[in-house]
């Protein structure tokens, strides 16, 4: 059984095999800058440690979970674009520092990069593989145009944000793991458990982002200070306070988030009133609470508990991150 450190490694390792074309730079020298600016490279663990679950050869999962990595690097040079951000892992976003055309020409090279990265598998793993690849693909760009209608909808439901949650974000954590239990050969039902855990583990993540883009540290955040104020995303925190709010505290709030005011009178104002109708706290709980569900999948498949330390310590540094 690999160690955890040694599946990072295994991953690193994997991407300086394949490096990119030399020419033109100005089209690879963007994907390398995002692919070594700090990040966590923790879905293509996920995807390593769903085949190792299983007893599977992780050797053979380590393309497919550069094709998940991959995926995700090309969807956030394409978000920063969309959000307009200027930050991303506390350096300077590709679009930024390349320019606009530059970015969103070398994410859709990422792109397909990653479909590239399922080519060696056999003809029946590499049909199971692409489905499940592509129906994911599909359902992040479903969940970040919901994340883009949302800045405009003052009515935004928990259910509705929580849709848009799992699909932006959740459904390629259950994804890569579930990728990794295909290339192990598992059952159908435990790939779907393992789904479900991600899935879940992923809500309680995003969640737990929007608790930190807020109340988190600025030394560990990475980005930009109450970035989702700034730009009146309608997160978990501005739906409670909205349902908690009496009439006085809600028409700041609707005044605050109709606003495209950037400056730190609308964080501070919008802060306080979250801090006021304790949503910081009701958030801690339902992070609490995803966790503990996503945990209840995990229980459900019938291997060794030895085989899952390593996916409940994961679970454990996801949700106690300050940044």
């Amino acid at each position: 059984m690999y160690s955890f450190d040694k599946f990072h490694e295994l991953v690193t390792e994997t991407i300086e095999r394949n490096p990119f074309s030399k020419t033109p730079e100005e089209l690879y020298e963007p994907m390398d800058y995002i692919l070594n600016i700090g990040g966590k490279r923790i879905r293509p663990i996920l995807t390593l440690l769903g085949t190792d679950l299983f007893d599977g050869n992780v050797e053979h999962a380590l393309k497919p979970s550069l094709a998940i990595e991959f995926f995700h690097n090309f969807s956030l040079i394409h978000d920063d674009i969309m959000d307009n951000a200027s930050l991303r892992r506390n350096k300077t976003t590709v679009h930024e520092k390349y320019g606009v055309n530059t970015a969103i020409l070398s994410g859709d090279a990422m792109l397909v990069k990653a479909y590239q990265f399922l080519e060696d598998l056999e003809p029946e793993l590499f049909k199971r593989a692409t489905t499940l690849f592509s129906q994911t693909a599909l359902e992040v760009c479903e969940g970040q145009q919901l994340d883009v209608n949302y800045e405009t909808k003052l009515n935004v439901s928990y259910e509705d944000y929580i849709k848009m949650i799992s699909l932006k974000t959740s459904v390629l954590l259950g994804a890569a793991l579930k990728l990794g239990a295909i290339i192990a050969d598992s059952s159908d039902e435990d790939a779907e458990k393992l789904y479900q855990f991600g899935l879940n583990l992923g809500i309680a993540y995003q969640l737990k982002d929007d608790y930190l883009d807020v109340f988190g540290s600025l030394e560990h955040l990475g980005k930009k200070h109450a970035g989702d104020i700034y730009e009146n995303k309608k997160t978990i925190l501005y739906i409670s306070a909205l349902e908690a709010a009496d009439d006085k505290q809600k028409e700041e709030l609707l005044y605050w988030y109709s606003s495209n005011t950037d400056n730190v009178d609308k964080v501070y104002a919008v802060e306080k009133l979250f801090r006021a109708l304790n949503v910081n706290r009701k958030l801690s709980t339902l992070i609490r609470e995803y966790t503990s569900k996503a945990n209840e999948y995990l229980n459900a498949i019938d291997i060794p508990e030895e085989k899952k330390v390593y996916l409940r310590e994961l679970s454990e540094v996801l949700i106690d991150r300050q940044g």
